[in-house]
């Protein structure tokens, strides 16, 4: 969804704010896609400070659908984004990029409140994502989710280096 920024130029100090619904369905993460299973509305109040410097204050809430790090199965992570961002409008697309302020949110005197929550997502995702605390993860053999149950592979050390010292056991199973 996007804002025409340039209705808030008219005089210093105005203020108004938006509530806008997200459009997006997914969020493309570095580590894949992820499905969006609840949203709110963004609520931003957007403020003309002075010669075309705009303060964005809001929040917004989402919950992501991503997987378990050790089993794989699907977990909610619940999101809330608090937005507090200061906006240059006098500069141009290539001296935000020289500034390394890039602002892929901002296009003309349009603000995309998807890009901007797509923004402040890819900061707030976590290092690790788990079921439940002690999660067991999957087997490293057949693939079986150990949380359910455990499975029938032999738990032995799966370190190719000890093969021949695991055949000499065999040999005096054996006899």
């Amino acid at each position: 969804m996007l804002i025409n920024l340039s209705e808030l130029f008219s005089c210093q100090g105005k203020m108004k704010t938006y509530t806008q619904s997200l459009e997006m369905e997914q969020f493309q993460g570095s580590f894949g896609c992820y499905e969006i299973v609840k949203k709110e509305p963004v609520v931003l109040r957007i403020t003309h400070l002075k010669e075309r410097k705009l303060k964005v204050q809001g929040e917004g809430n989402l919950t992501l659908l991503m997987p378990c790090n050790r089993c794989l199965t699907p977990v909610q992570v619940p999101f809330h984004l608090l937005i507090d961002e200061e906006l240059d409008m006098n500069q141009s697309h290539e001296e935000r990029v020289e500034a390394l302020d890039e602002q892929p949110y901002i296009s003309g005197y349009d603000l995309d409140v998807d890009q901007l929550i797509k923004s402040h997502l890819v900061t707030e995702l976590p290092m690790k994502v788990l079921c439940k605390e002690d999660c067991k993860g999957l087997c490293s053999q057949c693939g079986k989710n150990q949380n359910l149950g455990a499975c029938s592979c032999e738990s032995g050390s799966a370190d190719p280096r000890m093969a021949a010292i695991q055949d000499i056991f065999k040999q005096f199973k054996e006899v």
